[in-house]
């Protein structure tokens, strides 16, 4: 098994064709790059570059199951955490409206990422480079709480968050960059082993922060 021990970690918040991917690593508290590509061979690249560890992707890891949905989006919804339900992969490609493009942009991702990132399976990170599930409303609601998390105040909420735990925001210019390094900042709590886990292998795990780490904001 190839195993890291880089605190290294990367974020990708997935966008449709127009608005692209964003990608942001985190090296401890320091943003270390930030990019914008519609080519997820050109986010792969980047990360092996600076020798990540973890990539949190902004985007479902398998499709929806036909009649059963994914448990881990039924375990946040019954948590009261506003979650994307996502269909079946059948649904989506008969689907004329164009919606479903940034799903199919994820899983290009996660194909992309595979080789040496494939998708964590189990429900703790066991020490290999891995690419993992997350999305940053989740995160928000981990974090802040969810009667305090919202989609209004998403662009303040979201950015004190990262402040709050000690990274430097400036080269953060939209909130697609801002959504990516919450997706690191998780990818951090992964490494620590700091992280809640919903679903199953057959659907897919989704992991948030633990809350009981943001007391000692302890980051490496």
């Amino acid at each position: 098994m190839e195993t890291s021990a880089s605190g290294i970690v990367a974020g990708v918040d997935i966008g449709g064709a127009r608005k692209g991917c964003h990608l942001v690593i985190l090296r401890g508290r320091d943003v270390v790059c930030v990019v914008n590509s519609s080519n997820p061979e050109d986010l792969y690249q980047q990360c092996l570059r600076h020798e990540v560890a973890a990539v949190g992707i902004d985007s479902p890891c398998q499709w929806g199951l036909e009649g059963a949905g994914r448990l881990a989006e039924k375990e946040l919804a019954r948590e009261r955490i506003s979650c994307f339900s996502t269909p079946t992969q059948e649904r989506a490609l008969v689907s004329t409206s164009g919606f479903y493009g940034w799903i199919f942009n994820g899983e290009r991702v996660f194909q992309t990422f595979a080789p040496r990132y494939p998708l964590l399976t189990e429900k703790r990170y066991y020490g290999a480079r891995v690419t993992f599930e997350t999305f940053p409303h989740a995160i928000t609601c981990s974090l802040l709480g969810k009667e305090v998390a919202s989609a209004k105040l998403k662009r303040v909420q979201r950015r004190k968050l990262l402040e709050d735990a000690g990274i430097d925001t400036r080269s953060l210019t939209s909130i697609d960059a801002v959504d990516a390094a919450l997706c690191a900042l998780t990818a951090q709590l992964l490494l620590q082993g700091k992280t809640r886990t919903y679903g199953d292998v057959g659907g897919g795990y989704i992991f948030v922060p633990d809350a009981r780490w943001w007391e000692s904001r302890s980051l490496p």
